[in-house]
């Protein structure tokens, strides 16, 4: 009778501290759920900062022709960490063609659609959620980096070059049409939320940088003929699937911080006929002790690796161990066959 009574009270006990877990637990998340709704109404109460016509007068320089040549305007504009929360004004300075609005509480750049001869927009550490502009017809490059935004809807620019999203909140690509922006040749997306390499179709993208997002699976990575540079750092890739003989022109890669944990990976990576440069430091395989060499004999044409050139001397015993294998591998096939 008292072992049932000892048996009731640990259930009891069990229950009562299963309760006060689970109650843990819910208040822990409401507390976040407070703390998120405390932070977006903080934003939301940002006192009104409109940007004036005597901060804007502070802020130009580079005095150049017009574009019609008769007459002269300033052309530059950097307005940083003003704490901006409208920058509407600015549809009035029609000249621009360089804008510096970084570190500011800005949340809407609707207004700069009307400078057409708009060539450099930089708007990073803002409260932006889209990237979405109209049409600017001469813009080069252009920054979002440490926003909100969630996606890249609405980014065609046929003139754009270099365009950097790093540090926001997308969590695939879709919406760049390749049609608009032929131009385009780097693409920066780093610190997102990406799981995967898809949904970048852009026949003339040279560089790609992907380092510190979640990114799972290589796919999707054919249609980049033009990729020399392909960053991958940081990411959670335990296999190298998905490179693809498409990729011609790919000659560095970089894998550092990530989960490969098995050396014949590397043998994937023999699609890419341009490779000379890799990074694969701070992925389980590269503490193996012949790291350096086995990744020479799968990868003969390969220079460097982790920034480290590879010497005479290895490349021979790669070559000599490579050739002895494949020796070993005739003589099999020839005794399987007998």
């Amino acid at each position: 009778m008292a072992d049932e009574e000892h048996i009731d009270d640990e259930e009891l006990q069990g229950g009562e501290e299963a309760g006060e877990e689970e109650q843990l637990g819910e208040e822990e998340e409401k507390l976040g759920e407070e703390e998120q709704q405390q932070e977006e109404e903080e934003e939301e109460k940002v006192p009104e900062n409109p940007l004036t016509e005597d901060t804007v007068g502070e802020s130009l320089s580079l005095l150049c022709k017009t574009g019609d040549g008769l007459a002269h305007a300033y052309v530059r504009l950097d307005v940083h960490d003003r704490e901006l929360t409208d920058i509407s004004i600015l549809k009035a300075f029609i000249h621009l063609r360089y804008i510096d609005v970084s570190g500011n509480k800005l949340k809407d750049l609707s207004s700069l659609s009307v400078l057409t001869h708009l060539l450099t927009l930089k708007a990073d550490s803002n409260l932006l959620t889209t990237a979405k502009l109209e049409e600017m017809p001469f813009l080069q490059i252009a920054s979002f980096n440490k926003n909100k935004i969630k996606s890249l809807e609405g980014v065609s620019h046929p003139m754009l070059e270099h365009l950097s999203v790093n540090d926001n909140e997308i969590h695939e690509v879709s919406g760049l049409d390749s049609a608009k922006l032929a131009r385009l040749h780097t693409l920066e997306l780093r610190g997102n939320k990406l799981e995967t390499t898809d949904g970048i179709y852009l026949p003339n993208l040279k560089n790609l940088f992907l380092a510190a997002n979640t990114i799972k699976r290589v796919e999707g990575l054919g249609r980049l003929q033009s990729l020399t540079t392909l960053h991958l750092r940081d990411n959670q890739l335990e296999n190298l699937d998905g490179f693809v003989e498409e990729l011609k022109m790919l000659q560095y890669v970089n894998f550092r911080g990530n989960n490969v944990a098995d050396l014949k990976e590397l043998k994937k990576l023999q699609a890419l006929p341009m490779l000379r440069a890799l990074v694969f430091s701070e992925n389980p395989c590269a503490e193996e002790e012949e790291y350096r060499l086995e990744t020479l004999i799968n990868l003969r044409k390969l220079e460097r690796l982790d920034k480290e050139e590879y010497t005479d001397e290895e490349r021979e015993e790669a070559e000599s161990l490579y050739e002895q294998r494949r020796q070993e591998e005739l003589n099999a096939e020839v005794g399987g066959a007998n």
